[in-house]
């Protein structure tokens, strides 16, 4: 069990990484020689697969409440969006950190990750990425043919992001990009086409993204700042919790915006429900902006990891107004 009292690079000599949840499954469970690997998906920090895979769930539903048709297909997107959020999520992470080898050895926080601290080699991770992509291609191909176009087209925002912090102050921009992608394919992949509604949840997604990667970002703003890497955090500054306030306006505006093109007419009883969850989950992220301090990485990243509770709330309301 990785102790929050050791140094990133204790930890790093016992293989685990600083930022993991304590008694993870990988540091526990799995077999020593998977372990690096794991780490490479981010399997022992579950939340960054949650962020990846609740706008897909966004899109299903409301795409699902668009047309008024539950299909046993729909099933299988429900799942197999989980199971290929898990896959990108790990292939996405594992080119990041082939990319910022470089840079996460010279951040607390990131030195102990497999590639810097040598558990893996670059070929490895570099194999290990190349699989995980070939098994989620597997899983894009059952889906109708909009949504395999979009899965294809996911893979440039997803390449592009980890040089993103290298050239621009908004690199959680192109993050929004990439872990909001599912909205637009998980909708296509139950229609078979885009719609308004579609864009207008994916650009709501991308407003999250930058809310809550702008909080996550503060824990590395001192160490960024010494070798020259870009963010919002850093952008802001003391400013943040005014940026945060415009982010959380126009994630809760764009999925209001989104729900009412979607919401089949003559049915007030769906749309009042429906326009209850980016209400309420416009009030959890208030609930965030309060217990903020941009000074306090442990209370950050327990911010951070909250947004999976963020996700979720529409997912909630959604899924009532579905059976409604």
């Amino acid at each position: 069990m990785s102790d929050p009292q050791q140094t990133p690079e204790q930890n790093a000599q016992q293989g685990q990484v600083s930022d993991a949840v304590r008694g993870n499954w990988v540091d526990t469970l799995a077999p020593s020689a998977t372990r690096p690997y794991l780490r490479l998906s981010r399997a022992d920090r579950p939340i960054g697969t949650w962020l990846l895979l609740l706008p897909c769930w966004w899109g299903l539903l409301l795409a699902m409440i668009n047309d008024g048709q539950m299909r046993p297909f729909d099933l299988w997107i429900f799942a197999s969006c989980a199971l290929g959020a898990w896959l990108m999520r790990g292939a996405g992470c594992t080119w990041n950190d082939i990319t910022d080898r470089d840079f996460d050895g010279s951040v607390a926080r990131t030195a102990s990750r497999p590639i810097p601290s040598g558990q893996v080699t670059v070929k490895g991770a570099l194999a290990w990425a190349v699989a995980q992509a070939l098994i989620s291609f597997c899983i894009l191909l059952t889906y109708p043919s909009a949504a395999i176009l979009l899965g294809v087209i996911s893979i440039l925002p997803v390449a592009t992001y980890p040089f993103a912090k290298r050239f621009t102050w908004w690199p959680q921009v192109f993050l929004g990009i990439a872990f909001n992608w599912g909205a637009l394919l998980a909708w296509a992949a139950h229609s078979n086409s885009l719609g308004w509604p579609a864009v207008l949840l994916y650009l709501s997604g991308m407003a999250w993204t930058l809310f809550y990667d702008t909080i996550y970002a503060h824990q590395d703003k001192e160490d960024d700042a010494l070798i020259g890497v870009k963010s919002t955090a850093r952008l802001f500054g003391d400013d943040t919790p005014k940026w945060l306030a415009r982010f959380l306006v126009i994630t809760v505006a764009l999925m209001g915006a989104a729900i009412v093109l979607a919401a089949p007419s003559g049915e007030p009883l769906k749309l009042i429900i429906m326009l209850a969850g980016p209400w309420a989950m416009g009030w959890h992220m208030i609930w965030q902006m309060r217990k903020l301090n941009i000074d306090d990485p442990a209370g950050l990243l327990h911010l951070f990891r909250a947004n999976k509770i963020t996700g979720l709330i529409p997912v909630l309301f959604f899924a009532v107004a579905l059976i409604a």
